[in-house]
């Protein structure tokens, strides 16, 4: 699959100020990561901390925060990762489930997708969700 990058509008929790970047559809990286300098002058802290597999399988732990990111028309808050100084934006795979985006390889765009409740066919009044 080639790669391709959209553009994103990140911002603080709160929706008081976006920066717009371009960021690599990455569907291999679980989470969104943004350049640190990026996060901080948001105003966005780090609130945990977690292990991360680099493609040479080496492994690094990364703060790890929350932002408010516009993206197709829409948004969301989602947790971000705080990438070294100047790395290259990442959209991961959880901010594209966030928003029920897909990856059209061939067309190299994001494209909507509908979500899945299998489980919840059924809710306890043995009745369909909706019905």
């Amino acid at each position: 699959m080639g790669t391709f990058s959209v553009a994103l509008h990140v911002g603080d929790i709160a929706g008081g100020q976006f920066v717009q970047v371009e960021a690599l559809v990455d569907t291999g990286s679980s989470d969104t990561v943004l350049p640190r300098e990026i996060l901080e002058g948001l105003g966005i802290t780090a609130v945990d901390r977690f292990a991360y597999s680099l493609a040479d399988e080496t492994v690094v732990e990364y703060d790890v925060g929350e932002a408010r990111l516009r993206l197709d028309g829409r948004e969301r808050t989602t947790q971000v990762v705080f990438g070294p100084q100047g790395v290259t934006p990442l959209l991961g795979a959880t901010t594209l489930q966030l928003f029920h985006l897909g990856v059209d390889p061939l067309q190299e765009q994001l494209v909507p997708v509908t979500g899945l409740l299998k489980l919840a066919q059924r809710a306890v009044s043995g009745k369909a969700i909706g019905s």
